[in-house]
């Protein structure tokens, strides 16, 4: 009887079976003898469930053997047996060399990056790992291959190949999906009915016998490896599949079967036409290979570059307990981390960013064989399911991994939970971040704001797309799909590819941006949301909505086709001008964006978005935690789940932020603006109305530097302060300077400088550099006595323009009057430059008026300003402006 496993259906309990995705997580690392002709394993080879003792029990005559790395051992027994069949060929000893090699499998320990056609990328790039990376810290699963000599000669028999070239020669299936999934279970089931060749089987039961030791409870991955796969431009992802908890020869062969088949799933074939692949071209492998317990561990993907902007001095991290498939093939939303190279390779603290998933399940063992999927604890789900360790030990290996091959890698990795080690189980070039045309520019811009948010999740991509909404439940509801529809589904797996192609825009509830899903949607240049958790709840088939990933970290679906605008700037030279352009950010969800465009650094970073978007409470109902009413403090726990209590939640997201945004620009200066809330913005946090006082004007009321130096808010300024002190000092971010805005008179001044001290930011010391926002007439008729407390002036020309000309910009009935080129406003913006060119004090400006007016800008230049700080989307125009004669 045909078992086709996963080849069709998408259910979360599917998946557990098969565990359909590029790769199957959790390993034990390579140290078996790696000639055939050996058939018992070294205590070293043994699943991490059975200790070295038990297993050298079980096998007492186990031969001493190369670790891998370390050394190769001939393989002549196996070729020997190779060259009774093959008449017409030389047989090569090694796995690389000869005419030909017409092995049926060879070890992982001896193959090579270059041995693609021979194994498939998968197979190849675990081999260059175990061979060139286990002696550097880079730990990887060993086992054996099939060739692509094997599963050749295996379509040569009863006319298989015949069969699929004429299935595959009708054009009219690409466009019909039916047809599509009619053709492709003809295909498998031909296949399925055709046994194996006799010296295939026994040399695959060679392989077997040697790894595990006969060992019938032993634990394979069995997965497929295709000739033409991990490619730097088509990553193949999840288009064959994977079988986890393989136990038994028996098991073994059948799954080894069902990975030849799965080169003819309904996706595989889709994508390989769509992408130019020619079927007969392509061969396809199993690789088969130890697993590691990490059922009872966690498991995960990381990728060496930013997926979303391509930024490429970080590592981004995922993560979820259990086995990984529930990670790659998207039916968990994981944990994230950011991890910053440069101070990474200074020993520093250099996570810079963490997000905690949901981790609503896990695939685990299933007695027996297989895997199930299911609920994971509330501990579970309000913990890290791997710690700040094992994050930075992660990156690591990834910024080995990447040096070796020499381009951004998509990295799979497992740890054990009974030795607790972590294992690096795939390598494959990511194929869309770092495919981008350098020098080249597209953005995306909703162009009408204020839309009513439906849901929100994680953003793939940054881009936006429309549509109609068609809520999918099961891929056997293809053909129910139109072309530019809005997909919506509980979760999407590569089955899906064929109707991905389609949609203007695709949602899910469940995934992370390192699933199958997400990948696929960034090859296609798709807009998606992962991770939504109820959009199949908020939507409804048939509605108007807008799909926006332009917007930071989180996608937002908004009711209505809204209007938006794609540009696309090639910038080729932008020629030197005479003055810094630094840009104004203060998302870090946008940063390593803005971060590639050019600049000379972050000139303002308010400090006030990052405690806003990311914190959400009042820093004083942290504080006094212990007296919040019981709803108050439901809204707060959720909010600083994972961390180890209020001020530690707020002390850390404020340093994450911050580190975030100086890390886009590194080593680049970026100037952070200490907090400049409003009491009536303050009061809008969780907690606020409790602390905040009702004020008739508050632009002019309680801010700024006043709260800093006002007994009533000194320990919430205090947490800020260590917040930069923590990026600064352990995280190693010395770009960092600080901005204090709102300096109303001299004594404050001086006596915030003293705060500074106090809380261990000397000016001055370890390079640190304290700027004042030159924003009040009074900054501008005492302009060189400011200076004696400051580092510079960073202009604030918004509030500068207000306050010079008596002005609510705020209010509708005197906007007109508000133009940061009024005469009184430019003399004031002249006496501030010529006090620091005079000081010899750094003088930028950081207002809207340069970004709203190129002239200004210019006008600036012509005054000896050192640099402009612009909303990112004027850098282009205005530096273009600048660089005209």
């Amino acid at each position: 009887m045909v078992v086709h496993s996963k080849m069709r259906g998408s259910t979360c309990a599917a998946l557990a079976v098969t565990a359909a995705g590029a790769v199957g997580l959790g390993f034990v690392a390579p140290q078996v003898p790696s000639s055939s002709m050996t058939r018992t394993s070294s205590a070293s080879s043994t699943a991490p469930a059975r200790s070295a003792a038990s297993s050298a029990r079980a096998v007492p005559s186990a031969a001493p053997v190369a670790v891998a790395g370390l050394g190769l051992l001939s393989l002549a027994g196996a070729s020997a047996r190779r060259s009774k069949k093959s008449k017409k060929s030389v047989v090569s000893l090694r796995a690389r060399g000869g005419e030909e090699d017409t092995r049926v499998c060879i070890p992982l320990e001896e193959l090579r990056n270059t041995d693609v056609e021979k194994v498939g990328g998968k197979s190849a790039s675990l081999g260059e790992m175990i061979s060139q990376l286990s002696d550097v810290g880079v730990p990887v699963p060993g086992g054996f291959s099939t060739t692509a000599f094997a599963y050749k000669e295996f379509l040569d028999k009863g006319g298989i190949n015949e069969f699929i070239n004429d299935k595959l020669s009708d054009e009219s299936i690409y466009e019909d999906v039916d047809k599509l999934m009619k053709v492709g279970k003809e295909i498998r089931d031909k296949i399925m009915d055709t046994p194996f060749q006799e010296d295939f089987e026994e040399e695959l039961k060679a392989q077997w016998q040697r790894v595990s030791g006969g060992d019938e409870k032993f634990t394979f991955a069995v997965r497929s490896s295709a000739t033409a796969e991990d490619l730097p431009d088509a990553s193949f992802a999840g288009q064959q599949e994977t079988f986890l908890n393989v136990m038994g020869y028996e098991d073994m062969k059948q799954k080894v079967h069902l990975v030849f088949a799965s080169l003819f799933t309904d996706r595989a074939i889709s994508y390989r036409h769509d992408r130019g692949f020619e079927h007969e071209k392509v061969q396809l492998c199993a690789t088969c290979q130890k697993m590691v317990r990490s059922e009872t561990g966690s498991a995960g993907v990381m990728f060496s570059l930013d997926t979303e902007s391509g930024f490429k001095d970080v590592v981004f991290v995922t993560s979820a307990y259990g086995l990984g498939e529930t990670v790659v093939g998207g039916t968990v939303n994981p944990d994230e981390w950011y991890v910053f190279k440069p101070t990474l390779a200074e020993g520093k603290n250099s996570i810079i960013s963490r997000t905690m998933g949901s981790k609503l399940c896990k695939m685990i063992y299933k007695a027996g064989g297989g895997s199930e999927t299911v609920d994971t604890s509330d501990e579970e789900q309000n913990s890290w399911s791997a710690s700040d360790e094992e994050v930075k030990a992660l990156a690591e290996m990834a910024v080995k991994i990447e040096k070796h091959y020499g381009r951004p890698m998509d990295i799979e990795w497992a740890r054990d939970g009974d030795d607790g080690k972590l294992y690096i189980v795939q390598a494959r070039p990511e194929t869309v971040a770092s495919q981008k045309k350098v020098g080249v520019i597209e953005e995306y811009k909703m162009l009408e704001k204020g839309g009513t948010k439906i849901a929100e999740g994680r953003a793939v991509g940054k881009r936006i797309g429309s549509g109609e909404v068609n809520i999918l439940t099961s891929i056997d509801q293809m053909s129910e799909f139109s072309e530019g529809q809005v997909l919506v589904a509980d979760m999407t797996d590569p089955d899906w590819e064929p109707i991905m192609k389609k949609a203007g825009a695709i949602i899910t509830n469940r995934g992370g941006r390192t699933c199958h899903a997400a990948i696929i949607a960034r090859e296609l240049g798709i807009p998606a949301i992962v991770g939504c958790g109820d959009a199949t709840d908020k939507v409804s088939k048939g509605d108007k909505v807008t799909v926006s990933c332009a917007e930071g970290d989180t996608g937002y679906i908004y009711e209505g086709e809204l209007k938006f605008e794609k540009n696309v700037q090639d910038l080729g030279e932008l020629p030197e001008v005479g003055l810094k352009i630094m840009m104004n950010v203060g998302n870090p969800e946008t940063a390593f964006a803005f971060g590639q465009l050019p600049n000379e650094g972050i000139g303002l970073a308010r400090l006030e978005f990052v405690i806003n978007n990311a914190i959400g409470v009042h820093p004083k109902a942290l504080l006094n935690y212990d007296t919040l009413d019981g709803e108050t403090k439901e809204l707060v726990d959720e909010r600083m789940k994972g961390y180890k209590g209020p001020k530690d939640f707020y002390v850390k997201k404020i340093a994450e932020g911050v580190a975030t945004l100086a890390a886009s620009v590194y080593p680049k200066r970026i100037i952070v603006r200490l907090s400049d809330f409003k009491s009536n913005e303050y009061k809008s946090l969780i907690g606020g109305e409790q602390y905040e006082p009702d004020e008739e004007n508050p632009m002019i009321g309680f801010r700024g530097c006043g709260r800093y130096t006002d007994p009533f808010f000194e320990e919430c300024f205090a947490m800020e302060l260590e917040a930069v002190k923590m990026v600064r000092g352990e995280m190693g971010l010395k770009n960092v300077e600080i901005m204090i805005p709102f300096v109303r008179t001299l004594d404050m001044a001086r006596d915030v400088n003293e705060v500074l001290e106090k809380n261990g930011l000397k000016r001055g010391e370890d390079g640190l550099k304290v700027n004042m926002m030159a924003e009040l007439p009074s900054n501008v008729f005492l302009a060189e006595e400011f200076l004696e407390y400051f580092d510079g002036f960073s202009i604030g020309s918004n509030d500068l323009t207000q306050l010079t000309l008596g002005l609510d910009r705020d209010s509708g009935l005197v906007a007109q009057y508000f133009d940061e080129r009024n005469p009184a406003v430019m003399k004031g913006l002249e006496t501030l430059i010529k006090a620091a060119k005079k000081k010899g004090k750094y003088v930028g400006i950081c207002g809207q008026g340069p970004s709203d007016h190129p002239d200004l800008a210019k006008w600036l230049m012509e005054q000896g300003i050192d640099s402009v700080s612009l909303n990112p989307d004027s850098v282009i125009p205005t530096w273009q402006f600048l660089a005209k004669k």
